[in-house]
This record gives C-alpha cells, sequence and structure tokens, in this order.
C-alpha cells in the first residue's frame, strides 16, 4: 500500500533536507582532509551522535524491535552487549585513537594510522587493511541498499528496482557533494529523529493498553515466557549475544568518529552524550517490541501484518497510532537509521580508495582539488556495485551485517586496542592479527563450531596472534616508544 500525502510531504522535507546539509558540507570542503574527517573539526555533540547514528542502522527501528517481538526480553541480551562495549569504546578508544591519529603524521584513516603507528615502509598493513574494509564494506552498503529499498517499496508503492536507486541515490547525493562534514551534520539531524522516534512509540503503545502494568498483566496472560531472560537460551547463545559488544572496537565508520573530533578534550562529554542517547534508543527499541506483543495481542485483527513479518512491528506501530504527520516524521526516522548506517559506509570505501591506495600508490603528487574529486567520484562507484549486489530481491546480503560486524571486529578490534597500549606490539603483530582475525571468522563460520558467534573465537585468536608474534619479533623502535609515552602523558591529563 502505498503512503498517504502527510507521509510522502514529511519523506520530501526530509530527504530535501539533506541534501542542503549536503550543500553546506560543500561549502565547507577545501581539501582531502576536509572531506574525508572534516578537518578534525566535530565538537562533543555532533561527535556523539553522528558515531551513534552511524553505529545504528536499520535494524535498530527493524530487527531489534521485531525479535523481543517474537522472543521477549531474552532478545535483549544482544542490546545489553552493545551497551556495555560502546561504552569501553568511548572510555578506552575514543581519546587515545584521536590522539595518536594526529601524533603519527595526522593520519586520516584507520590504514594511515596502521600504517604510520608501525612505520610499515613496506606499506603491507595499508593494503590488506584497505581490502579488507572494502570488501566487508561493499556488502554492508549493499544490505543498507537492500534495506532502504524495502522502505520505499512498503511506503510507496515503487517496484523494487526502482526502489534500490532511489533510496541508494539519496544517501549517495549528500556524501559526494559534502563529504564528512555533510555525513556527520546530517547523522547529528537523524540520530535526533531517531530517539524522537523510540521515546514516542514505546509511550504510545503502552498508553493504548492502560499504562505498564496493563500491558505487562496482558503479557503475563498471553506470553508468560516472554518475561524471562534466559528462556530456551544456554550460555554459549548468551555469550554469543554478549559478544556483539566486542565488534566495536574494530568498525571503522565507528573509529573514524573518534579520529574527527575537534580535540581530544571533548572527548568525555561527546562519552555521556553518546552513551545516554544509545541507552535511551535500545530501551525504547526493547520496549516498542514487548509491549507490543501485548497491543497486537489483543487486536488480532490488526496483526496479521506483524504475524507476517515481526520486523514492521515499529512501522505498524507508527502508522496505527499516530497522526499521518508525526507517523511520518517517524517513518522517516527509520529512513534515517538506513541512511545514516550507509553514508558512513560509503564515505569510509572511498576514503580507502582514495587516500590508501590512489593517493599512496597512483598519484603520490596529486593536489587536493584532485583527491575530493576522486573521492567524489570512489562514493559514486561504491553506490554503483552496492546496487548491483542488491539487485536480486530474494538475495540473503542482510544475513552478511552480522558478518562483516564480527569480521570488523575480529580482524581490526584487537588490533586497535593493543596498538593504544602495548608499547611492545609490532608490524608483524599487527598484520599477524589482522589475518588471524580475518580467517578465523571466515572458517568459524563456515562450520558454526558450537553455535559460538564467529566474533569471539575470531577476537580471542587475533590478540592472542598479536601478542605471540610481538613478543618474537624484535622490539619497536625508539620512536614508535615515544609517541607512546607522549599519547600516555596527553591522556594522563586528560584524567577522564
Amino acid at each position: 500500500m502505498s503512503a498517504n500525502l502527510p507521509t510522502t510531504v514529511t519523506f520530501a522535507i526530509y530527504l530535501l533536507a539533506m541534501l542542503l546539509i549536503g550543500w553546506f558540507g560543500w561549502r565547507a570542503t577545501a581539501n582531502l582532509s576536509d572531506y574525508i574527517l572534516g578537518g578534525r573539526s566535530l565538537g562533543s555533540v555532533v561527535t556523539a551522535l553522528s558515531a551513534g547514528a552511524s553505529d545504528m542502522s536499520g535494524w535498530l527501528l527493524m530487527g531489534l524491535p521485531g525479535a523481543v517481538f517474537v522472543s521477549g526480553l531474552s532478545a535483549s541480551w544482544i542490546a545489553i552487549g552493545l551497551c556495555v562495549g560502546a561504552w569501553c569504546n568511548w572510555r578506552f578508544v575514543a581519546a587515545r585513537l584521536r590522539v595518536y591519529t594526529e601524533k603519527v603524521g595526522n593520519a586520516l584513516t584507520l590504514p594511515d594510522y596502521f600504517t604510520n603507528r608501525f612505520e610499515d615502509r613496506s606499506q603491507l598493513l595499508r593494503i590488506v587493511t584497505a581490502l579488507v574494509i572494502l570488501v566487508f564494506f561493499t556488502i554492508y552498503c549493499a544490505s543498507g541498499v537492500v534495506a532502504g529499498a524495502r522502505l520505499f517499496e512498503s511506503m510507496f508503492g515503487m517496484d523494487y528496482r526502482l526502489a534500490l536507486w532511489v533510496g541508494a541515490f539519496a544517501t549517495m547525493a549528500y556524501v559526494l557533494v559534502g563529504g564528512f562534514l555533510a555525513v556527520s551534520w546530517t547523522d547529528t539531524l537523524q540520530a535526533s529523529l531517531m530517539i524522537t522516534a523510540l521515546i514516542l512509540a514505546p509511550l504510545m503503545v503502552i498508553h493504548a493498553d492502560g499504562g505498564v502494568a496493563a500491558s505487562s498483566a496482558v503479557i503475563e496472560r498471553t506470553r508468560p515466557g516472554a518475561f524471562d531472560m534466559i528462556a530456551s537460551l544456554d550460555t554459549v547463545a548468551i555469550v554469543s549475544l554478549l559478544a556483539w559488544g566486542l565488534g566495536y572496537f574494530g568498525q571503522p565508520h565507528i573509529l573514524v568518529r573518534f579520529m574527527a573530533a575537534e580535540s581530544v578534550r571533548r572527548i568525555p562529554t561527546a562519552r555521556r552524550i553518546g552513551m545516554s542517547w544509545m541507552v535511551l534508543c535500545l530501551g525504547g527499541a526493547v520496549a516498542v517490541g514487548f509491549f507490543g506483543i501485548a497491543f497486537f495481542g489483543q487486536r488480532p485483527e490488526l496483526a496479521a501484518n506483524v504475524a507476517g513479518n515481526a520486523e514492521t512491528v515499529f512501522l505498524e506501530v507508527a502508522k496505527l497510532l499516530f497522526n499521518p504527520w508525526i507517523s511520518g516524521m517517524l517513518l522517516a526516522a527509520m529512513l534515517a537509521a538506513i541512511m545514516s548506517t550507509l553514508s558512513c559506509q560509503l564515505l569510509v570505501c572511498a576514503s580507502a580508495l582514495t587516500q590508501d591506495l590512489y593517493k599512496a600508490f597512483l598519484r603520490r603528487d596529486a593536489g587536493q582539488r584532485e583527491l575530493v574529486w576522486f573521492g567524489r567520484a570512489m562514493v559514486l562507484a561504491v553506490t554503483l556495485i552496492a546496487i548491483l549486489i542488491a539487485q536480486d530481491p530474494d538475495s540473503r546480503v542482510l544475513g552478511m551485517v552480522s558478518y562483516a560486524w564480527a569480521g570488523f571486529g575480529a580482524a581490526f578490534g584487537p588490533l586497535v586496542l593493543l596498538s593504544l597500549v602495548w608499547p611492545r606490539m609490532t608490524r608483524n603483530g599487527a598484520l599477524a592479527g589482522m589475518v588471524v582475525g580475518a580467517l578465523t571468522v571466515l572458517v568459524w563460520r563456515h562450520y558454526h563450531w558450537f553455535g559460538l558467534y564467529e566474533l569471539v573465537p575470531g577476537f580471542a585468536f587475533a590478540t592472542l596472534a598479536i601478542a605471540a608474534v610481538s613478543l618474537l619479533d624484535k622490539p619497536p623502535s625508539a620512536r614508535q616508544r615515544e609517541l607512546h609515552a607522549e599519547v600516555d602523558r596527553e591522556i594522563a591529563q586528560l584524567g577522564s
């Protein structure tokens, strides 16, 4: 069923606002650093909200509420794991990464950072890191394109293939034009829409059923198992859900937000804002799914769509309980969740192609204008490839999201953490950890041993590989040790 006029108008205003922000980003972009890292100019609020929005894709308003609607509170373990992992990422990685990347040659990307941090003159670390980013993120981008197409298809009655192009190019346009600043500014608006939607929706669902006590009584009567945090989950299942939090340490599109902060002193405030936003959003998503059990349980005549696809529970609540204009805003929040993550992924891919391959190997003397325009061309190229991957409406590309999260978490997570805190780590240790982590995820996912999420063994084996190879390797140079001590002193002065 196509959307009504209020929803169409709301969507149009939202998309025009994204393009306008892209234009402002264009005017503020003078060089490659501006285009791919915003000139390291992000304040606390933008750093916090853009990091959150780039992390929480469409699964926040679709996948998580749907899982809780089906399984009850036992599905919320993943939200707990994500909150713990995100807080640790902000607390132990953000400030150090911001300081370190500036001290090692003003690194603009993760491959840049690894190469300069370990003085890798062979450029092998840069090449392997860039290739891992391109492979995983191109597929990750395709999943975002599919999610956006499904929303446009559902709301506007578009043909799937047309919806692919409309959704992808709506995101690509402001990334191509405005670069990192446009992505970060739009993320801030999108994060505001998402938290508004995830506060209003559960409140309306609870109100419709007469309050928390009345809703809980209905759930207790119709689905008593929904309250059980353990339910049928065993220890391995709970560990696997909690382990999603480990993935944060290796996600390039989140880490780059820390690198772009205006100052390391902005990080503590950004952490408090970001974590408050995240807890409220995840809590709202869980509440929509949980209290949706009572809402649709008492209204079976309205439950057909949710029964067919539980991931539409937020969509159905927005359409049924709100004025069409407000409903349009809530559905725009769903689009925002998809676009915010997709835009960050497009920019990270373009950055790897421009800074870590084109500039590093093909055009070392390229001017800033040339590099910015090459970056824009790469945004377009990655978008087209993602659309081609997503052409088949029956493709299982969405299932690759958890795979990409595990791949990045295992390949880069231990590498980022240990590079920031362990001065004895070496270039060969870094390379071994990246390769072992990625290969473990590939093999473990194929065989799915013990039912354990592949991120857990991947992270563990990568950490062991880094430690073993670094200790067997010759010690790092005096310059590397001196830089590490400088970072320690600066972080100690920060305090929090």
